[in-house]
């Protein structure tokens, strides 16, 4: 079977670059290559093929014989296949860095080793009352900060950080197994690129050291349970000159004594007498500004609600006010005088010869619970 034109199987022309034909190589084996495309034998060939093409273009020797004779001057069975050796090692540098797109490290080269600090979180508790109108609150946070005697070097005052021998200042290391050549994080330096050989005695090598950080933070009016304020670069300081990381304080409302809070609303039990549930009359409730008065309409029955608007929590986003929703408990009362409870027993008597009219509710529950039993 007639072999393919290899510059057609990369798709390129003939007068293609080494970046062209990396490019085009790098495209190609991603898509074919067998860890994507397990099972498949067509998809297997077309990638020997495709680096089969690389492997001879990207060779000097072996392309210029390639464009002199075709197939026939690079094939070994027919004399052909000039030497060099730049072929492969062009072919693993390219191999490698897709084998890490594949599995998703990067070969890394070029790449410093800086890093962005990791991101803290602080639980800050806080009343109903701050949620609902703001507050300002200090707060004391551990810090890394550079180490006052080496200034941020690591290295013993008087000495100097030295380049890592291994890696020769690169922090990564490039080890060849078999058919694959891989670079990674240099052992003897963890990818910083320098070794201390004599380590600061204040910092332990780290050039950094741990302090306690005073920061303010505000808390807006309508802030609820959970929510994050972020406080961009106040989290763990990066590595090798990287960015700092964020600091998130995470809101936690303390669970108050009246209220219960249900997103922009809120809501209270409210004990009235027996009394006043009956005859109605004019009661005191608890806002968050203050007491207000609300009307009990006589004959109010227990677990009304009544809505006072605009007595709530104001959005934190939109700054519309939430309501506020009391929950009013008919109290029984106890602890009763004989005189109290001789007047009750009278009341009693009243109420009963005309249930239907004075207990509504009751007389009719008992009228269901008749026809149940089939009384």
């Amino acid at each position: 079977m007639a072999k393919r034109d290899l510059y057609e199987i990369l798709g390129v022309n003939r007068d293609a670059s080494e970046d062209e034909l990396k490019k085009a190589y790098r495209k190609l084996a991603m898509k074919y290559h067998p860890d994507r495309n397990p099972d498949n034998k067509e998809a297997e060939e077309k990638f020997k093929e495709v680096k089969e093409a690389y492997e001879i273009l990207t060779d000097s020797n072996k392309r210029a014989a390639y464009d002199r004779y075709g197939h026939a001057g690079v094939d070994p069975s027919m004399g052909g296949g000039g030497g060099g050796g730049q072929g492969f090692e062009g072919f693993a540098d390219a191999f490698g860095d897709i084998f890490g797109d594949i599995f998703g490290g990067g070969s890394g080269r070029g790449r410093s080793n800086v890093y962005r600090g990791a991101d803290l979180r602080y639980n800050l508790e806080i009343s109903l009352e701050e949620a609902a109108r703001g507050a300002e609150k200090t707060i004391r946070i551990p810090a890394l900060e550079e180490c006052d005697s080496c200034h941020g070097s690591g290295a013993k005052p008087g000495t100097q950080p030295k380049t890592c021998p291994t890696c020769g200042g690169a922090g990564q290391v490039r080890i060849q197994q078999g058919f694959f050549s891989i670079q990674q994080t240099c052992p003897k330096c963890h990818g910083s690129g320098r070794i201390i050989p004599e380590p600061c005695t204040s910092c332990g090598g780290a050039g950094r050291i741990k302090r306690q950080k005073t920061l303010e933070v505000k808390i807006p009016a309508g802030i609820d349970d959970g929510m994050r304020l972020r406080h961009s670069g106040h989290g763990e300081p990066g590595v090798n000159g990287g960015p700092a990381g964020d600091l998130y304080v995470e809101i936690h409302i303390k669970q108050h004594p009246v209220f219960q809070r249900d997103g922009d609303d809120l809501h209270c039990e409210m004990p009235i007498s027996f009394t006043t549930a009956a005859l109605g009359g004019e009661i005191e409730i608890p806002t968050l500004d203050g007491a207000a008065a609300i009307r009990i309409p006589a004959e109010t029955q227990s677990a009304k609600v009544f809505r006072l608007r605009g007595k709530g929590i104001r959005n934190v986003r939109s700054h519309a006010p939430g309501d506020l929703m009391v929950h009013v408990i008919v109290e029984t009362p106890v602890k009763l005088t004989e005189r109290q409870k001789e007047l009750l027993r009278e009341f009693d008597e009243i109420a009963s010869s005309n249930a239907e009219r004075h207990n509504p509710k009751a007389k009719s529950w008992m009228d269901k619970v008749k026809d149940f039993f089939g009384a």
